[in-house]
């Protein structure tokens, strides 16, 4: 019964092996949520706020690591306050283009992955709410693009899976008045993959 038993694991263990080392693709949908913070060094300091995040992955592997490129639109809130207690709401809307290198962990259908890489994001609007105590000291003026780098885990189950990462900022987002901001995100979500 043992060397059953043992014989069984061990094609199991076999099979999963041989099929993580064979060339793969997917391909699917990703939704989710952001909780995004702007940072500057001294003067001004950022709350996180909730934005959302909607697009397309797919995922390329063999011999266990994968690429992972991404795109998705993304929108980003967060509350500035500067040293006297002004706030100001800054919300954009970018388009990011994660390429990312991970490896999977798993059998049956069930996955852990872990990766990481860059993520460059364009800004294709900005837009600034005022408060009255702000006033001209907050402009809102954002770059075109920028990059920051992610790390991150998810599950797969079947075709579902779920993501947790963290993004942090690299390049600085600001010009005119906003000079040393960085923005971090962290984020969870859903994806499905098709085929």
């Amino acid at each position: 019964m043992k060397k059953i038993v043992l014989s069984a694991l061990f094609i199991c263990f076999s099979v999963t092996a041989f099929s993580q080392v064979l060339p793969s693709f997917q391909f699917g949908l990703k939704a989710g949520t952001n909780l995004s913070k702007l940072s500057k060094e001294n003067t001004l300091s950022s709350d996180n706020r909730a934005g959302y995040y909607a697009g397309l992955w797919a995922r390329i592997g063999a011999a266990g690591i994968h690429l992972q490129p991404e795109l998705y639109l993304s929108g980003k809130n967060t509350t500035l306050k500067d040293g006297n207690g002004a706030e100001n709401k800054v919300n954009f809307t970018s388009l990011d283009v994660p390429v990312l290198v991970g490896t999977k962990f798993g059998a049956a259908g069930i996955g852990l992955r872990l990766n990481t890489g860059p993520v460059v994001s364009f800004i294709l609007d900005d837009e600034q709410s005022f408060g009255d105590a702000a006033g001209s000291a907050f402009k809102g003026n954002f770059k075109g693009q920028n990059i920051a780098w992610q790390f991150g885990a998810g599950l797969d189950i079947s075709k579902l899976g779920i993501d947790l990462r963290y993004e942090q900022g690299l390049s600085k987002i600001g010009k005119d008045g906003y000079d040393g901001q960085k923005l971090s995100l962290f984020t969870l979500g859903l994806a499905y993959r098709l085929f």
